[in-house]
């Protein structure tokens, strides 16, 4: 493990939204900010979780994406992994090159 920055993406079902994002946002010791939009899942592993999605053909998700240093990462999914247990949260984390603002 490195100290290199990271985007850790999440994926999660639209109900688990609002929750979601007050657990990211009380872990101010590892997150200082994420930014998150909608999305549709498709797939084999979607779980399509009511009539209107079965209809639409897509599960209605909630994607954040937090970019974090690579051990503070790993710490937080693990949080996540005893806070969300059974959710089916999906992630995937990616080397950041470059990051910053443009002032």
């Amino acid at each position: 493990m490195t100290n290199q920055a990271v985007c850790l993406t999440l994926i999660a079902p639209r109900e688990l939204r609002e929750e979601l994002f007050d657990y990211i946002s009380e872990q101010t010791d590892l997150v200082t900010g994420f930014t998150a939009s909608d999305a549709a899942g498709h797939g084999v592993r979607v779980r399509l979780r009511s009539a209107a999605e079965r209809v639409k053909g897509h599960a209605d998700e909630v994607v954040v994406r937090i970019v974090l240093q690579e051990n503070d990462s790993e710490r937080l999914l693990e949080r996540l992994r005893s806070a969300f247990a059974g959710t089916k949260l999906v992630y995937w984390v990616v080397p950041v090159t470059a990051f910053g603002v443009i002032d």
